[in-house]
């Protein structure tokens, strides 16, 4: 699942192995993407769009994480007090993956 689209989303469809599935769930990059169609019909790409999933969906992802079948992209983690720089630079779009909030030290 991906949340930023923009304009390197079509560098995201390249990464798709043929029959992959795309699945988006926001755009804060910018709702505005280009496509090669191509792309799209070459490798048999499926898009999908989701704004809701089942529990267990997230219980599964959390699986694969624990088992070290896929492992989060992981931009920059902040200590709690720097919360506000994580806002800013969450806004600002600096980075590429998660940011993350360590709450223990």
């Amino acid at each position: 699942m991906q949340v930023v689209a923009g304009p390197k989303w079509p560098e995201l469809l390249e990464v798709l192995s043929h029959g992959g599935r795309y699945v988006a769930s926001g755009a804060i990059a910018s709702p505005i993407v280009e496509l090669d169609v191509r792309t799209l019909y070459l490798k048999g790409l499926s898009l999908f769009g989701s704004t809701w999933q089942p529990k267990r969906v997230f219980e599964n992802l959390i699986g694969y994480i624990e088992r070290k079948e896929i492992q989060p992209l992981v931009a920059k983690t902040y200590r709690l007090p720097d919360v506000v720089q994580a806002q800013e630079d969450f806004m600002a779009k600096r980075f590429s993956g998660k940011l993350a909030i360590q709450i223990k030290a």
